[in-house]
């Protein structure tokens, strides 16, 4: 080989290492770009919430939520019903209307009521016999309106909807199991534990959202217990049933056909001697109890508020469906409905007799007139209609009457969707919100009645049985009753002889005196 072509064989090697350089470099350098690419998409990815439902991914019903600055969650009810098995209407279950300021959410099993700018939500339980006795629940922040469409928060999707809501900001992930989604999973999860079944009650089922489950640990003996989600036990598997109490947290045992509480730490809130246990009310934190076929009131810790000796408490509240009443057990804010024999009377919140047993009937069931409806409370002044041979009277939260059992009707009427009260005395008709107004009586605004309602947890635990002061506590309060009927008849009197003088007027100038 002459030098020539030596130099050249040199030149075209170095021209190789050359190109292959060039070629690693390019590699390595579409490597890192690669690399980077991917490492930003995940970091992308990283950031984009996701959200859950029963193990799947939902885009859709991420799409729907709202966050506030404050980091509560919003969503709109009525939309992000159907992901949870609920259809929805716009008005309120009990009272159909088209008013978009309320709605409500409704399968198979439960109502939800929702209104605007409430923090109150009510439930209703269909798979019970009545179809009028509602509970309630709380939630922090109140119902609101985006763009004329109501929103609640992911609290009050919690609790209307019965489901798991979690979201995790590290993660930022959002995941949400439904109840039966949940029960799916724990109903063959419990055989591991060894219990033979998992209790299907819908309101039992409700506990697999506090981590506990209502279980049988043997179908022929039918003992059944609690235990935790990890197999821990709550109460022991040997009551003949048990009922989760979803205000309280407790539960509702029955042993030898007797009933009573037990708390989730094993104690015994109230003795399993009572025939039935119903609550009353869970802001005041009271029951009604059956023994011997006799009805009473007790409190959470079984103190006895009103003693076991009535023969019925509460109104049924199906005859005044108009009147939108919630719960049969508490009327006009305050008074607890009892009888005894043929009469009733009235008790408040605390447990103090307001009213002796004097009353026929309480409420009015319209007959003649036809465009009367049946009327049991005034509800925005807090007032109940009661009868005393066959004449009617006001009650208020008090117990006291406005007005001595005179009047022949206090009814009801609806015109364009507005309810309107009247009394009639002497064949004089009036209109009972204004009698109400002008005898110093004024209406309460929702947010009044919600205050007070939050507070009452906290009067009531400070407030002791008065039953023992039952006879004293009648003859004051009758007193202050006789001495209120009497104002009260004079304010009657004095406003329908002001009815007659637009008669005369009307028939001397015509229209304007009609007008």
């Amino acid at each position: 080989m002459n030098l020539i072509e030596e130099s050249f064989q040199n030149k075209e090697e170095k021209k190789k290492k050359r190109t292959t350089k060039i070629i690693l470099a390019a590699i390595i350098f579409v490597v890192i770009i690669i690399v980077g690419i991917v490492s930003y998409l995940m970091y992308i990815k990283s950031t984009v919430m996701k959200l859950t439902l029963d193990g799947q991914a939902n885009d859709k019903l991420k799409s729907l939520l709202v966050f506030e600055n404050d980091g509560t969650i919003y969503a709109p009810i009525k939309e992000i019903a159907s992901y949870f098995g609920y259809d929805s209407f716009n008005g309120e279950y009990s009272e159909k209307t088209e008013q978009p300021s309320k709605c409500y959410v409704q399968n198979q099993n439960e109502v939800a009521n929702f209104e605007l700018g409430e923090t109150k939500i009510y439930k209703l339980d269909l798979t019970k016999k009545t179809d009028s006795d509602y509970e309630y629940t709380y939630i922090k922040n109140p119902v609101k309106a985006i763009n004329g469409v109501l929103y609640v928060s992911a609290e009050g999707l919690e609790k209307a909807f019965n489901i798991s809501f979690d979201y995790n900001q590290e993660k930022n992930a959002i995941t949400i199991y439904t109840m039966p989604y949940l029960y799916q999973y724990y109903a063959n999860k419990i055989l591991d534990y060894g219990y033979v079944e998992l209790n299907n009650e819908f309101v039992n089922q409700k506990a697999i959202l506090k981590d506990q489950l209502v279980v049988l640990k043997d179908k022929d003996k039918k003992q059944y217990g609690v235990i935790g989600v990890d197999g821990s036990t709550i109460l022991e598997p040997k009551y003949d049933n048990i009922t989760y109490l979803v205000n309280t947290g407790d539960y509702l045992v029955e042993s030898n056909k007797k009933v009573g509480i037990m708390s989730q730490n094993k104690e015994t809130k109230v003795q399993i001697i009572y025939d039935s246990i119903e609550l009353m009310d869970s802001d005041a934190g009271l029951y009604v109890a059956k023994k011997d076929n006799k009805y009473g009131v007790i409190d959470v810790r079984g103190n006895i508020k009103i003693y076991i000796e009535n023969d019925e408490i509460g109104v049924d509240i199906s005859k005044f469906a108009q009147n939108n009443i919630k719960n049969k057990y508490i009327l006009a804010g305050n008074l607890i409905p009892v009888r005894q024999d043929k009469f009733w009377g009235l008790y408040d919140k605390s447990g103090n007799q307001v009213a002796e047993y004097k009353y026929d009937s309480l409420g009015y069931i319209a007959s003649s007139n036809k465009d009367a409806l049946n009327l049991l409370v005034i509800p925005s002044y807090e007032v109940l209609v009661a009868c005393k041979d066959k004449k009617y009277t006001l009650v208020n939260s008090s117990g006291e009457e406005l007005f001595a059992p005179t009047a022949d009707d206090i009814y009801m009427t609806i015109s364009g969707g507005e309810k309107h009260y009247y009394i009639t005395a002497n064949d004089k008709k009036m209109d009972a919100e204004e009698w109400l107004n002008k005898n110093g009586i004024t209406a309460k605004s929702n947010s009044d009645n919600n205050q007070s309602q939050e507070k009452q947890p906290e009067n009531n635990s400070t407030k002791n049985n008065t039953n023992t002061n039952k006879t004293k506590n009648n003859t004051s309060k009758d007193n202050t009753s006789n001495s209120t009927s009497k104002n009260g008849n004079q304010d009657i009197e004095e406003e329908e002889e002001e009815e007659e003088e637009p008669e005369q007027t009307t028939d001397e100038e015509g229209n304007e005196g009609e007008e």
